[in-house]
């Protein structure tokens, strides 16, 4: 197994609980974590610690999907989730180990997130890159505030 790992930081115009529902709620989750190009799907997500999710993305261009899933390992409302994922695709191997963070600060939420354990096949910089399209989407959800 491999110890490639990305580490993100933003600060977001929303509240610790809004981001973590943006994590926690299957509509919301197939919104913004797909990077760029991609729409995904979640199939399951029972967010509990010890419970099951799973998504797939399809490169919208190709139609060609890729299905992941994993546990939810920590979940502590307003402040922490912490989640494993693993590919079904053999060529992809290992179990990765995603936590976020989120501290309030003055002007919204402090986000940190590290994820352990990419796939050698995959560039970190790509995982990189996807992760921060999937953040500017992530703020586009999360910091409106739409009366009503």
């Amino acid at each position: 197994m491999t110890t490639n790992t990305v580490r993100l930081h933003r600060v977001l115009r929303t509240t610790p609980d809004r981001l973590y529902r943006a994590f926690i709620e299957p509509r919301a989750f197939e919104r913004w974590l797909p990077p760029f190009g991609f729409t995904g799907q979640v199939h399951a997500m029972e967010a509990v610690v010890g419970g099951a999710w799973r998504m797939s993305f399809t490169n919208f261009g190709t139609g060609h999907s890729h299905s992941f899933g994993g546990k939810y390992l920590e979940l502590s409302p307003g402040r922490r989730i912490a989640y494993d994922a693993a590919f079904d695709d053999p060529n992809l191997p290992g179990t990765m180990k995603t936590s976020v963070t989120l501290t309030p600060v003055s002007c919204g939420t402090d986000l940190s997130i590290v994820q352990e354990g990419i796939p050698e096949v995959i560039p970190v910089e790509m995982c990189y890159l996807g992760w921060q399209e999937s953040l500017i989407a992530l703020a586009q959800l999360v910091e409106p505030d739409i009366p009503g």
